[in-house]
């Protein structure tokens, strides 16, 4: 073993705690980097000669050199933003960036995007945030990711308008209540034919006990008012029943039936008529729903031409309100039709809806309760209309029609979904951020402006949205700071500097040792 093995073993201490330092001195450059991550280096002994002295064996080592250099992936503290497109993982997992150019996709933890011009949620580098469309399932609620994964982009910064397709009126209508129109030859309808769609005022504020108006919107989102007309409805079977009327401004009725426009005739604005059954506890317990029937002919006000009420899907009885007098759209059966589902708070669970019992259409039920229709398995919803013995209320009232807006804000939840509210104060769920993790996270390449790419050793990565398959959740208005913690670097500094000092004396100590041995030739 030679002095100049020593040296060199000196030398390969020099060279690891240079390199040392390196990694060092770029976590403390990227202290205040959004989302990176530290590295932190580990060494390792280098190769051994062989020392045999007497009968024992020993070995002599040749130095150290650098094992790995290992990436920190623990969670950094998190920095409030004014942005809502910023964004940060709770947890495991990477937002997936491409490059537009390239086509590449990198992997990223800094979450400071932006829309760009064109639309697109871009990094600062310009590369565009990934995700899916969102799809809602209102039903369910719940809002899910549908087609490829693809391109952040908003394409379109204006809200399309949509047209009502549910009414929701839920009241209580006071049981002491007195009747204000009465019919002796049919008293459920009493309401109903004193309305005169062509009078300056179709009903008397005489005529009708309370009325509830709520705006509904056309297939242009238009706005209409529709209103609910009740009045109490005395009959022999000492039940109490209510009356209703559903209509809107006789002028805006465009429905016409076979050939004749509804708007020029005295039924012009009545988009459904019927009643509301309650119990002796004031809660209703079924209702019945006339409509015009599409065979509907000669005077539309007659009781013959308005028929059982069709049903939604989920069992509501359907009118419909051609306000743009579009053709081939003036019943609910219509192909063209958008039928409103009237919602009092009541509705049939048999499968598709329907009635049970009761005669065709309204002229056939006369004075006779019984010859009402029914709704078949009535089921009351938690908030429902009542009858009790306190003053009208308007309970809950709602619809899901609206007019065209633009884009005012964007907001993003802990499952990574992107909500646009609009200034028509609707939100829609536009896209889903996706998030991949890798088995082997060391394995990942770092490729400098935050970016990782992955390698054969990081195997492919996992992709799904927040909160799924081990994946963290997304906060926004959030950055993740640099997980470097400066003074573990200053006190890994101070060893490495200490380490390469010492080193540099077992070169400096060798170069004496060889000085000597040259003046022994003199």
């Amino acid at each position: 073993m030679s002095l100049m093995s020593a040296m060199y073993t000196g030398v390969s201490g020099l060279g690891i705690h240079s390199q040392a330092m390196s990694v060092v001195g770029n976590n403390l450059a990227n202290t205040s980097t959004m989302g990176f991550k530290r590295s932190s280096i580990q060494f390792e002994d280098f190769f051994y000669s062989n020392v045999t002295a007497g009968n024992t064996f020993g070995q002599v080592g040749l130095g150290a050199g650098i094992a790995s250099i290992y990436g920190d992936f623990s969670q950094g503290a998190f920095l409030d933003s004014s942005s809502s497109t910023d964004m940060a993982i709770s947890g495991n997992g990477f937002f997936l960036v491409n490059n537009p150019t390239t086509g590449s996709t990198y992997y990223t933890r800094a979450g400071n995007f932006s829309f760009d011009k064109s639309g697109y949620l871009v990094d600062p580098n310009g590369y565009v945030c990934q995700g899916w469309k969102a799809y809602t399932d209102t039903a369910a609620g719940k809002v899910s990711n549908i087609g490829a994964l693809g391109d952040i982009r908003l394409t379109s910064f204006q809200l399309a308008p949509q047209s009502t397709t549910k009414l929701r009126m839920v009241t209580n209508l006071n049981s002491s209540a007195t009747e204000k129109t009465t019919d002796s030859t049919d008293p459920f309808f009493a309401l109903f034919k004193s309305w005169n769609g062509q009078a300056d005022t179709a009903l008397s504020d005489l005529s009708y006990s309370y009325q509830a108006t709520i705006k509904v919107y056309d297939e242009a989102g238009t706005a209409h008012d529709v209103t609910v007309y009740y009045d109490k409805a005395s009959n022999s079977s000492g039940k109490n029943v209510w009356e209703y009327v559903v209509a809107c401004d006789p002028t805006e009725d465009g429905r016409t039936i076979n050939g004749t426009s509804v708007g020029a005739t005295s039924a012009a604005g009545i988009l459904m008529t019927g009643t509301i059954t309650f119990d002796s506890s004031g809660t209703v317990s079924s209702m019945s729903a006339f409509t015009l029937s599409s065979g509907a002919s000669g005077d539309m006000k007659d009781l013959s031409n308005w028929t059982q009420a069709s049903f939604s899907e989920d069992g509501y009885p359907l009118f419909t309100a051609n306000f743009t007098s579009a053709s081939n759209a003036s019943t609910a059966t219509s192909t063209s039709a958008s039928p409103i589902k009237l919602d009092l708070g009541i509705h049939s669970t048999a499968t598709g809806g329907g009635w049970s019992g009761g005669v065709a259409n309204a002229s056939l039920v006369g004075t006779d309760f019984d010859n009402l229709p029914v709704l078949d398995s009535a089921e009351a919803d938690d908030t429902t209309t009542t009858s009790w013995s306190s003053s009208f209320s308007i309970n809950d009232e709602d619809q899901d029609g609206y007019a065209s807006g633009f884009l005012q804000s964007i907001a993003i939840d802990s499952e990574g979904v992107v909500t646009g509210t609009y200034s028509n104060n609707q939100t829609k769920n536009l896209f889903v951020v996706a998030l991949a993790d890798f088995t082997n996270l060391q394995g990942l390449k770092r490729e400098g402006s935050n970016l990782y790419s992955k390698t054969l050793d990081s195997g492919e990565p996992r992709v799904g949205t927040a909160g799924s398959a081990g994946l963290g959740s997304i906060a926004s208005g959030k950055l993740e700071q640099s997980n470097v913690d400066t003074a573990t670097e200053m006190v890994n500094m101070i060893s490495y500097q200490r380490g390469f000092q010492a080193n540099s004396k077992v070169i400096s100590t060798v170069d004496s040792m060889l000085q000597e041995v040259i003046q022994l030739k003199r």
